[in-house]
């Protein structure tokens, strides 16, 4: 089979196509044909080397395809089911924990940039009905993060008011996952081509916050004072201000990335005083996923896949990914 090694310190260069045996399943294991990938902020940080792992890591969180066999004490998969991975395999419903939040795949482990895997039955769940392997591989870290984020944690509801920012996938699944639970979305970016698709894609209003650097008191202004109930917090120290201003008083924040670094300063009194309410997110269980799934295809949803690349293009896929040109998902075709 052919797969992708990354050789340490890191880098796009250091990112090599190999060919090894295919793996066999062991006990509780399913053997996966592995057919496409996406493309994370985590696995970027991977394989530029600013998040070290062990030489010769397989990189990528997010992998998709067929189920080829199956092991005989296995009973939830059959050969030629469609599956999705998980991104905590061990970590199966209820609450995080240290021992169930383990073996982060790309990171801590192999991840899925092969074309054949074997791994733990739980760690994959089906794909949804009709999606294409592609479609269903942007589901693993983004999808579930905005699910957990917002229907879990946040608990919106209809007629609630949703901020979302940029035009992240994770930003954009919230978005799909807001409009279904019948929420309004104000959304934001720095592109008004962006801003265009933004609109397309369903939010309500659009602020470019290159145009109104000031755009948590916009939107405040946009909901008539009152502020949004959720906010889908991606950008980090950089923008947290900002969307504890939008905030209204006893609203949630689902702190999710940290694309504007880590340094920056928090208005702590602002928080307390208007209660609002921070949870930090680090994707969900694969009841989380299930729950999502299904939620997925009642309502017909499809993701957004901006392009994709073969596998031994993977380093250019990381290029254009960095690019911050795409709108929507970044994949790989296996």
């Amino acid at each position: 089979m052919r797969l992708i090694r990354l050789k340490a310190p890191g880098g796009l260069e250091n990112l090599k196509l190999v060919e090894e045996d295919c793996p066999k399943p062991g006990p509780g294991e399913l053997l996966v044909r592995i057919r496409a990938c996406s493309l994370n902020f985590h696995d970027s940080m991977v394989a530029l080397g600013n998040k070290p792992c062990a030489d010769g890591r397989i990189p990528l969180s997010d992998g998709a395809g067929q189920v080829i066999a199956a092991s005989d004490d296995v009973q939830q998969f059959k050969a030629g089911d469609a599956v999705v991975s998980t991104y905590w395999p061990h970590w199966l419903a209820g609450e995080p924990t240290p021992a169930n939040k383990t073996g982060e795949l790309g990171d801590d482990v192999d991840g899925y940039a092969r074309e054949y895997v074997c791994m733990p039955w739980h760690a994959f769940t089906r794909a949804p009905a009709d999606f294409t392997h592609m479609e269903a591989a942007t589901l693993t870290c983004a999808g579930v993060t905005a699910w957990k984020a917002l229907m879990v944690c946040g608990q919106v509801k209809p007629g609630d008011t949703v901020l979302v920012l940029g035009t992240g996938s994770v930003s954009l699944f919230a978005l799909q996952f807001a409009k279904i639970a019948g929420a309004r979305v104000i959304a934001t970016s720095s592109s008004e081509e962006k801003l265009e698709k933004l609109k397309r894609f369903g939010a309500d209003i659009v602020v470019n916050y290159k145009a109104v650097p000031d755009w948590g008191q916009k939107v405040r202004i946009l909901t008539d004072g009152r502020g949004v109930d959720h906010v889908i917090e991606v950008g980090g120290p950089g923008t947290l201000a900002q969307s504890i201003t939008a905030c209204r008083m006893g609203g949630h924040i689902a702190l999710i990335g940290v694309l504007t670094g880590f340094a920056g300063q928090v208005s702590i009194p602002a928080l307390f005083s208007n209660q609002i309410r921070i949870s930090g997110i680090s994707i969900g269980s694969r009841a989380d996923q299930e729950d999502m799934i299904r939620a997925i295809e009642a309502n017909r949803l499809k993701p957004a896949i901006d392009r994709g690349f073969p596998l031994q293009e993977i380093a250019n896929a990381f290029k254009y990914y960095e690019s911050q040109k795409h709108f929507g998902k970044v994949c790989l075709e296996l």
